[in-house]
């Protein structure tokens, strides 16, 4: 019959993969509405913020899976069957899935197009260094989760947010032109290894110039900059490093630090962060080490002594 269209659970218009195991189905569209599938991981932080539009309907219903909206005062945990949606949003909505999840999301404004294949080449990139190097890979989606929870803590605006989301899990996309000898080595880098790696900040920029995020190659370029201009490529000093490669930076340190390699077992983080701490406003802003520490105070990685000594400061 004209006008009406009949779907099997495997029947799509299109699909798209994001990095971090996240699917996007797109099942309907019309008028500028879309349905969505959504499956989003066990353990993945994500987040609803004002869109371009203001009085953008977008809802969200669980067919399977929990997760927990996040405030500063408490979490409310939502389950299948329940729903939740947002109309003329006034500032970023944060969850966190306690499982795998099943969402279906309508909503007023196209959407899918964000998620789609803009990213694919980039998400092969990624999948390809998962099996040379699983740590880069693990490592980069640890570093989006403490990234998005560091904005949340500083109440950061939509454009960062997604600036971050982006800029976070792809950071190291460059490594994939790095030999695995000088990846997986298991002593200290020579000079002309270390220059080597320094490389791929600037190759993981090159390959976001031809994406729609192209915007983000800048945040991937500095990540590796520090406030006193001891940092690589350039030697950027201060403000003329983004906040997005600062608040990545500063989690990427962290991650590297508490992670075992085949060459070392990973710090105790309470070590860690205070190593970072001692680095502040020389390698790393005050008030974004200070929101880091709170998270990881938040998810029991640290003492609640340390959050004690840090209110008598």
């Amino acid at each position: 019959m004209e006008g009406l269209y009949l779907g099997s659970k495997d029947t799509f218009i299109e699909k798209a993969n994001n990095p971090d195991s996240t699917e996007f189905r797109l099942l309907a569209k019309g008028d500028g509405s879309e349905v969505i599938y959504q499956t989003i991981r066990m353990g993945k932080s994500f987040y609803l913020y004002p869109g371009d539009v203001s009085n953008t309907l977008e809802f969200f219903y669980i067919i399977e899976g929990t997760c927990v909206y996040e405030t500063k005062e408490r979490s409310i945990s939502l389950r299948p069957g329940e729903h939740f949606y947002i109309h003329n949003l006034k500032e970023p909505a944060y969850f966190l899935a306690q499982t795998d999840m099943q969402l279906l999301w309508f909503t007023t404004q196209p959407a899918f197009h964000y998620v789609s294949a803009s990213v694919g080449e980039l998400t092969k990139v990624l999948k390809q260094i998962e099996e040379k190097d699983h740590y880069t890979y693990s490592h980069s989606v640890r570093v989006q989760a403490y990234s998005l929870r560091i904005a949340k803590e500083l109440q950061l605006s939509k454009d960062i947010l997604e600036n971050l989301y982006f800029a976070s899990v792809y950071h190291d996309v460059g490594k994939i032109h790095i030999p695995e000898d000088i990846l997986n080595k298991p002593g200290k880098l020579t000079p002309e290894e270390f220059e080597i790696l320094k490389k791929h900040s600037a190759d993981g920029c090159q390959m976001v110039k031809s994406t729609y995020y192209s915007h983000i190659g800048e945040i991937i370029l500095q990540h590796h900059e520090r406030l006193d201009g001891s940092g690589y490529p350039s030697g950027l000093m201060g403000g003329e490093i983004s906040l997005e490669a600062q608040i990545i930076g500063i989690a990427d340190t962290f991650d590297a630090m508490v992670s075992d390699r085949v060459y070392r077992k990973g710090m105790d983080p309470e070590i860690a962060i205070n190593e970072i701490k001692s680095l502040k406003n020389r390698h790393y802003e005050a008030n974004i080490v200070d929101a880091f520490e709170k998270v990881l105070i938040q998810d029991g990685r640290l003492s609640e002594k340390m959050e004690q000594k840090q209110a008598q400061i």
